[in-house]
């Protein structure tokens, strides 16, 4: 029995280990693919100058509050404590008057309160356009590196492409070079034929280094721009290369689309709304300004008054009635900036009439260039197959067979980039309107 037992704890021991134990065939869970949203998203919460932006909205909302100050009152408290070496006192109507106490306290209470002053009105209404541009300014710099996000990830997922076919091309190399040298053992081919499979063979393999190379750095640019290491594997984003397929008869509705949906026109014109705004500032200078100001003052020092508690209130008026014509040259400065900012906004709407006229040039470039590709590769991939089997049949020559390989590995990678350019084409196409990467409105 004791033999029995012992046989059944070394036969449990051995099914808990082998449960608990990892298995080779289970093997580790695959990494999710990356997505182009997921991508963008990472971006705009984890890059720099996604949150920068963000900083700086903070910024322009504190000017604005802090413009806003001056229409409110000012209220501070004094307290004072004054510890001197003997108290002084006085006799009157045959009373004792202490005029400094050995301990003295004391707490003033002032309020001041502007009633009038011009110059705030101006200085609050620019600040405020200028929250409001900033508003724009803020959601523009996200969107323009949701932008370079997307063109990341697109460039990244395309070399990978270039990868993967490089990689076919050099196991069709090795394949072909097996079997050469199994002709040749068989005197059925020369050496020269055999020579020209293993010269295919390393230039497949320099093909598949350098394809590797720069899929490192495309990678590492990507991970730059989200700030976080990316998966190898990406998804790609096939409804993105669908849209971008898709004719556009003409640009003018594209155009009206982009003087609308512009961030960075809205900005500007906010900035240019602040800088007419900032002209009446020097002009109402020449007004005086009115400020009503109350204090209170408590203390236990009565003096000859006999009254612990004070107050007063008043009113102050300053005019400054010549200051050298600095309000005549600050006029002139600020008209200036506002002709300056409005000729920034009629060369902005220029440049984004010019940018979808030109990215709408490119589109259509670059579906063209997507067709022939694909007519290109679908040749170069019969053409090979025909090759192939000719050449298995001994009715063509090694050097026909490698031409054709080679050809059909150029064609897939100018079909690779034809079919990525033409996504980045749309991207291009949806910057330039004032749309985020997805074809949506940024706000």
């Amino acid at each position: 029995m004791s033999v029995l037992r012992t046989f059944s704890v070394v036969i449990a021991s051995i099914l808990v280990i082998t449960l608990l134990s990892p298995s080779p065939l289970r093997g580790r869970p695959q990494e999710e693919p990356l997505s182009l949203e997921k991508a963008v998203a990472m971006a705009l919460e984890n890059n720099e100058g996604a949150r920068i932006a963000l900083e700086q909205k903070q910024l322009t909302e504190a000017r604005l509050t802090k413009a806003r100050a001056y229409f409110l009152p000012t209220i501070s408290t004094v307290g004072t404590y004054t510890r001197r070496p003997n108290a002084v006192t006085r006799s009157l109507s045959n009373q004792s008057v202490t005029i400094q106490s050995l301990n003295a306290l004391s707490a003033t209470t002032q309020l001041n309160l502007t009633l009038f002053d011009s110059k705030s009105i101006p200085s609050y209404r620019q600040a405020s356009f200028e929250d409001k541009a900033q508003k724009f300014t803020t959601a523009e710099s996200r969107r323009r590196i949701a932008y370079e996000a997307a063109n990341a990830f697109l460039q990244t997922l395309s070399v990978d492409n270039i990868v993967q076919a490089a990689q076919h091309r050099l196991d069709l190399a090795k394949k072909n070079r097996e079997a050469a040298s199994a002709r040749f053992s068989a005197g059925l081919i020369s050496s020269n034929d055999l020579t020209r499979w293993e010269l295919e063979v390393a230039t497949a393999e320099r093909e598949l280094v350098q394809a590797s190379g720069e899929a490192e750095s495309t990678h590492l640019q990507l991970s730059y721009l989200l700030n976080t290491p990316v998966p190898k594997n990406l998804k790609s984003p096939d409804s993105l290369v669908t849209a971008a397929e898709t004719e556009i008869p003409s640009p003018d509705p594209l155009i009206a689309t982009a003087t609308t949906s512009r961030l960075d026109l809205a900005s500007l014109q906010w900035k240019s709304k602040a800088a007419q705004a900032s002209t009446l500032e020097p002009l109402l200078k020449w007004f005086p300004s009115v400020v009503f100001n109350a204090q209170t003052r408590t203390t236990n020092e009565a003096g000859l008054t006999g009254k612990n508690t004070t107050w007063s209130v008043g009113l102050t008026a300053s005019w400054s009635i010549f200051d050298g014509f600095s309000r005549t040259a600050e006029l002139r400065e600020r008209r200036t900036l506002t002709r300056i900012a409005r000729l920034d906004l009629e060369g902005a709407r220029r440049k984004a009439e010019n940018e979808v006229r030109d990215a709408f040039l490119s589109l259509k470039t670059q579906q063209s260039a997507l067709k022939r590709s694909k007519v290109a590769f679908d040749f170069a991939k019969q053409n090979a197959d025909e090759t192939a089997e000719l050449y298995s049949q001994g009715l063509t020559g090694t050097l026909q067979v490698t031409d054709a390989n080679v050809q059909l590995f150029d064609s897939e990678v100018e079909h690779i980039r034809s079919r990525y350019g033409l996504a980045i084409a749309l991207l291009n196409l949806r910057l330039s309107q004032g749309l985020d990467p997805f074809g949506k409105e940024p706000l």
